[in-house]
């Protein structure tokens, strides 16, 4: 049998009774949750690997110039997302999880919302889906498959402050996608007018930032939550040896990373190298890195620029795909750092690498 989740609404946000405290916060399940990682500036959510939208979701890197409010900009960082509904359209944001879920086990998800002042509706519920396969119609809305508020009077506003939803789920296995958005059959039906006063057309409008899905903490007592995940580990569990008084500016070589001759996609025997900077950037989320593409100097300059950069911008997505949250950029350099004789293919070998350069500790 199935059990509605445990929700705690944003009157309740602070605190989950019945949950010891986790002094190792657990790995974020939501790649990218918090928008900061882009291929480049761009109003395209697409370009904040790995989401994709359904609709159109806007992507914001500052606050809107005419945001006047106390809260305006993102919660935190610079980047943050919106959602717009109306009587007879919505919208969602999905993306792939760093990892498929784990049976059984119970898993802690939370988000930050804020209601646009110019709203004239508030919505009543607001949530996440857990999927196989995505979200591809109403028909994949299962309740047991949600974390989802539920406002039986009034909606979700707060005050246009920034909030959180937040509530439980038990996976029932393999659950690979994490799909964000209303999922009410009728969404005119799940509409509250703030001012019945005022009369035009509904619309609701959501910014949504820190998107979270973490290993709940062991419950002190048992919780009532919804039945709702493949095993999936890190292919090694051994770590990068970065020294720890590496110093903001220092580059670290990444070695045992693959690309087929005159491409940038990554090689399968890549994945272990890199499996370990992401543990080692996942132990310590307060660094900000740059990871570094060159090459060697055969062929055409422009040539080699391009593909440094791509293969520079394949390492950064992958990191965030394994469910890194640090901030990072990647740069291509070409063959304009060498760090070895180009006249030899001995050299020409190790000047075609990969780096990551400390930005920020």
């Amino acid at each position: 049998m199935r059990y509605l989740a445990v929700i705690v609404f944003w009157a309740l946000l602070h605190n989950t009774p019945g949950l010891a405290q986790n002094q190792h916060p657990e790995k974020n399940l939501v790649p990218n949750g918090s928008f900061e990682n882009y291929r480049k500036k761009s109003n395209d959510i697409r370009r904040a690997i790995p989401w994709r939208p359904i609709e159109t979701i806007d992507y914001y890197h500052r606050p809107l110039k005419n945001d006047t409010t106390a809260h305006k900009g993102a919660f935190s960082g610079d980047c943050y997302t919106g959602f717009r509904f109306r009587k007879k359209y919505k919208e969602f944001l999905q993306a792939k999880l760093a990892e498929p879920l784990h049976r059984g086990t119970v898993y802690e998800f939370s988000m930050q919302i804020r209601l646009a002042w110019w709203s004239s509706v508030e919505l009543k519920s607001f949530g996440a889906l857990f999927t196989k396969a995505g979200y591809r119609g109403q028909y994949d809305a299962l309740k047991p498959n949600m974390v989802d508020t539920v406002c039986i009077k009034g909606g979700l506003q707060k005050g246009f402050q920034w909030f959180t939803i937040k509530g439980f789920y038990k996976a029932d296995g393999g659950e690979k996608y994490i799909t964000i958005g209303n999922f009410a059959p009728k969404i005119k039906k799940d509409m509250h007018r703030i001012d019945i006063s005022k009369f035009g057309p509904r619309e609701a409008y959501y910014f949504v930032d820190e998107i979270k899905l973490v290993k709940a903490p062991v419950p002190e007592e048992k919780m009532v939550i919804q039945v709702i995940g493949e095993t999936y580990t890190f292919n090694d569990d051994s770590t990068l040896t970065v020294k720890p008084d590496i110093k903001v500016g220092e580059k670290v070589s990444l070695n045992n990373i693959f690309f087929e001759d005159g491409h940038y996609y990554l090689l399968p025997e890549s994945h272990q190298e890199l499996n370990k900077l992401a543990q080692y950037l996942l132990r310590n989320p307060q660094v900000i890195i740059q990871i570094n593409g060159h090459s060697d100097n055969s062929g055409l300059n422009f040539k080699n620029q391009k593909i440094s950069e791509l293969r520079a911008r394949e390492v950064f997505e992958y990191l965030i795909k394994k469910g890194v949250q640090n901030k990072m950029h990647f740069k291509g350099y070409g063959g304009s750092q060498p760090i070895a004789d180009n006249n030899t293919p001995a050299g020409r070998a190790k000047n075609r690498r990969v780096e990551f350069e400390i930005i920020k500790k």
